[in-house]
């Protein structure tokens, strides 16, 4: 894998090789930053007098501003350029952990957090647009899925920090953390510069209002698969210890989750350079039916042994989607419009992250927990039954397409034009 990297990196010229290895740096620091109040956070809010449902309300507030403030954003990495978006993100995940610290009143806690929720809806657009505008078309998979390793990196780095420093000193050294690596990831920003990307006469389309670029053929299937896996792993990330502690299982949940982590960084390593080969639409469908098999497992889940497996596959399907999605994006949006392009599929993605918890959480009173990934696994089949029909002009194309048997026809690569 290293040496493949290498020579991944040593393809491009030596500014934007520069920029990718600090874009890399800044994108660890920031999910390091993210992710070191994921396990804290809640306690502070509880700690500080929240009720249970006014800690909910908080920790949900972040989905405000990343909802909100997403399509403005995309429209602003493809008009002033990647780095204003990065920095604004990161600048965002700097400050607000300073403000978690000094405040304790609960509607300025909902405020804090909406604001802390710009940092995913930023950064995340402009990286993906940067990393898509210096991969070379013939190892955008490849090099999609090496960068796209900042987050399981990241996220096995900030929760073990933060949790440290929170049980051996207390929450106030944990906010510094999470400012300290964000403002280092700052520093990290400020260093990128700009690739020129050129103006195309064929770009007909990049005038297209926001919301309308939904229903292009180009978008749909994207957008919609984003919103189910958006649903899926909402449902993961919040029903899956209430689940584990209801079947008495004897797993500690953070295993559960750190072995999603390990499956996902492995995935990540060989998904992306076989895409290149092999097209991204046989790596899509294998992740969907990795999905949909993680869920059937859970479903059936009652022992310790149940529960890693399926956290396994689970991690292996989400190590491949969210790189091969990107880099279908990618292929299938001209250079001006990524920003705007990425903006709107991610927020289908975060709608389904946002709406997961309180609509499976009152599915879950009636039904319980065991049966609501019963319930996901349907949403999930449903979702390969919709790329394999829809993923392209027709249904032997997206058949072919689905299986690795043909070209996405709906891809722009020969008309990209490159610094």
């Amino acid at each position: 894998m290293v040496a493949s990297t290498v020579k991944v990196l040593f393809s491009l010229d030596s500014q934007l090789r520069r920029n990718l290895l600090v874009l890399f740096a800044a994108g660890l620091l920031f999910w390091a930053s993210l992710s070191s109040l994921l396990p804290t956070l809640p306690l502070y809010i509880q700690d500080i007098g929240a009720t249970k449902q006014q800690l909910g309300v908080v920790m949900g507030s972040f989905a405000i501003g990343l909802l909100i403030f997403r399509p403005f954003l995309g429209q602003l990495a493809d008009k002033r350029g990647r780095k204003i978006v990065l920095i604004i993100g990161i600048l965002s995940a700097a400050i607000a952990p300073i403000g978690y610290n000094f405040v304790q009143s609960i509607p300025l806690l909902m405020t804090i957090r909406a604001f802390h929720g710009i940092s995913i809806a930023a950064f995340s657009t402009g990286f993906l647009a940067l990393v898509a505008d210096i991969a070379p078309v013939e190892n955008r998979g490849e090099l999609i899925g090496y960068m796209s390793l900042v987050n399981p990196v990241g996220f096995a780095i900030g929760p073990a920090l933060g949790g440290y420093l929170m049980e051996a000193y207390g929450y106030t050294p944990m906010f510094i953390l999470s400012t300290a690596l964000a403002s280092v990831g700052l520093l990290c920003t400020v260093l990128i510069i700009n690739p020129i990307v050129q103006a195309q006469e064929q770009v007909l389309n990049s005038d297209i209002p926001f919301w309308q670029k939904l229903i292009s053929p180009r978008v749909r299937i994207p957008a919609i698969l984003l919103l189910i896996i958006g649903f899926t792993l909402g449902t993961l990330h919040t029903f899956v210890p209430l689940f584990i502690k209801s079947t008495e299982a004897e797993l500690n949940p953070g295993l559960f989750y750190t072995a999603v982590a390990m499956a996902s960084f492995c995935s990540r390593l060989f998904s992306g350079k076989a895409s290149d080969r092999f097209g991204r639409g046989l790596f899509i469908t294998l992740s969907l039916v990795c999905y949909t098999l993680a869920l059937v497992l859970l479903w059936t889940a009652n022992t310790s042994q149940d529960f890693l497996l399926a956290a396994s596959i689970e991690g292996i399907g989400g190590g491949t989607i969210i790189p091969m999605i990107s880099a279908m994006i990618t292929d299938r949006s001209y250079p001006q419009e990524r920003g705007r392009t990425f903006s709107l599929c991610m927020i289908g993605f975060d709608i389904g992250v946002a709406l997961a918890g309180p609509i499976f959480g009152i599915v879950a009173q009636e039904i319980g927990y065991r049966n609501i990934f019963g319930f996901n696994f349907c949403i999930t089949f449903a979702a390969i039954i919709i790329f394999i029909t829809f993923s392209s002009e027709n249904l032997p194309a997206s058949l072919r397409f689905a299986f690795g048997r043909g070209v996405d026809v709906y891809s722009l690569n020969k008309l990209e034009v490159r610094s």
